[in-house]
């Protein structure tokens, strides 16, 4: 599956800043940044349980704000992208 992760994290105090680093650290373990607090992470199901329940822990709820959006297999052909950051290709050839 692929989800989109969002997220807003307020950074006014130095505990707000560590937060937005470990939320953005997660996010970076499992997926691709696509704009600065979005990721698109490609998902098995047990990667989607811990990638979630991680975020929730990391979060103030009082404080910041996340969502998931659940795209379908299709998404990505119907996605278009103008600008800085080109997409990367989950089902195409890794070069390390």
């Amino acid at each position: 599956m692929v989800i989109l992760v969002s997220y807003d994290v307020a950074t006014t105090s130095k505990a707000g800043r560590k937060r937005l680093r470990k939320v953005a650290q997660a996010c970076e373990d499992y997926g691709q940044r696509v704009q600065y607090s979005v990721f698109e992470c490609k998902l098995d199901a047990t990667d989607w349980v811990k990638l979630r329940a991680r975020l929730l822990g990391l979060i103030d709820g009082k404080e910041d704000s996340m969502r998931f959006y659940f795209l379908d297999d299709g998404a990505a052909s119907k996605t278009e992208h103008h600008g800085v950051r080109e997409p990367v290709d989950f089902e195409g050839t890794l070069v390390v």
